[in-house]
């Protein structure tokens, strides 16, 4: 209780806000002072936690070898106080991954009075469920690119974002009810929504002031389809006058159905061609065949720069799917910005279940940009050579 009563303090702002929260690999100066640590809002989260908590995530995988010193244990650790003390705890999770990662859902299911779903889009869109986000007591959010994973709090370059704006909070619920119907089986029942009326959201006043609007993905689960992410992406592109800044673990202009996604592929060209610098900073991971070859015919255009960003192995030795640069988000002349779960790839768009934020003017994509240009200079970006064969780095096992 005295937990929940100092958490709860955290929290008393009196008007809505948004923050970015990071993660960053151990060992390397990624760690931006002025950002708080996702392991450490988690937990001050769940343990402020009054009346619910709703989480969707891609997986929950804790580390087998860690007995319980992981850096995803206090996390783990406080959504159990907070069922303990009456919260109610409803989680899902993707079907195909929990193949893989059972142990952590199962434990979250063990909690006293939560309860669990697993939701297979395979059927329904072909895609997954790849989002990543909690509802705290319908009025606190957190989105971002971590996973509810250790590595993501300890060995991964992550970024997201807490939203403490009710209206918000709403608009990712509609979405959380329909995925959690879905899960259940019920592919009827998607009540249509008139979530967007209620955005732009205005935050603060004078030259801080800002407007958020919460995004999601597939087009066809949208509740209110005016907020599909995909058109609000492009529409900051094509806004952009003077820069095009993305940070994300892949992009991809090829399919997986052999067609060709031209949509933001064609919304940076027409930035560039425009005169605006676009500046892509992404995962090494890229380097595979299939995806290195449309970054390296980006490269030579005119306004276009294109970073593959290689984070060294940790010193205990390698870490599988981890040491790696995972935050997706995008800043535009710095004034405008997307922060999401989605790397740019057709499927994360079109099948998979993804969730974002668009912020407009404000602090925030200032220091996006910011942030941006501490891995565009940082000491592990290095860019894309048009001609160089690339071998691909090692990822798993």
């Amino acid at each position: 209780m005295i937990l929940a009563l100092l958490a709860t303090a955290v929290f008393q702002h009196s008007a809505p806000r948004v923050e970015l929260v990071e993660s960053w690999p151990r060992g390397t100066p990624l760690d931006h002072a002025d950002l708080r640590d996702a392991r450490d809002v988690w937990v001050q989260l769940f343990d402020a936690a009054q009346s619910s908590i709703d989480l969707a995530h891609f997986y929950a995988s804790d580390d087998p070898a860690a007995a319980g010193s992981s850096p995803l244990e206090p996390v783990i650790a406080a959504l159990e106080r907070a069922a303990a003390r009456g919260v109610r705890v409803r989680g899902i999770f993707d079907a195909k991954f929990h193949k893989t990662y059972p142990d952590t859902i199962a434990r979250i299911a063990r909690a006293p009075g939560a309860e669990t779903r697993l939701l297979d889009l395979g059927p329904v869109t072909g895609g997954v469920l790849h989002a990543k986000y909690f509802v705290v007591d319908g009025r606190r959010v957190f989105l971002g690119s971590q996973n509810l994973d250790w590595r993501a709090l300890e060995h991964i370059q992550e970024l997201g974002a807490l939203v403490e704006a009710e209206p918000v909070a709403r608009a990712l619920l509609e979405v959380f009810e329909l995925d959690w119907r879905l899960a259940a089986g019920d592919q009827a029942s998607r009540t249509p929504s008139q979530a967007a009326d209620g955005f732009p959201l205005r935050l603060g006043e004078g030259a801080d002031a800002s407007t958020v609007t919460p995004v999601y993905s597939p087009a066809s689960l949208c509740p209110d389809p005016r907020l599909w992410d995909l058109p609000r992406i492009v529409a900051l592109i094509d806004g952009a006058k003077t820069s095009v800044r993305l940070q994300l673990l892949t992009y991809k202009t090829s399919a997986r159905d052999g067609s060709y996604f031209e949509v933001l592929e064609n919304a940076l060209r027409r930035a560039a061609a425009r005169g605006a610098r676009v500046e892509l900073l992404l995962a090494d991971w890229c380097k595979r065949k299939g995806t290195i070859e449309g970054l390296q015919s980006l490269e030579p255009l005119p306004n276009v720069a294109v970073k593959l960003v290689t984070i060294p192995p940790d010193e205990g030795g390698f870490v599988p799917f981890a040491r790696v640069i995972h935050a997706k988000y995008l800043v535009v002349d710095g004034r405008a910005a997307w922060i999401g779960t989605s790397n740019w790839e057709k499927s994360y768009f079109d099948a998979s279940r993804n969730v974002g934020l668009v912020v407009e003017g404000g602090a925030l994509p200032r220091r996006l940009d910011a942030y941006f240009a501490t891995g565009w200079n940082g000491p592990y970006a290095a860019a894309v050579d048009p001609c160089a064969v690339y071998a691909p780095p090692r990822i798993g096992d």
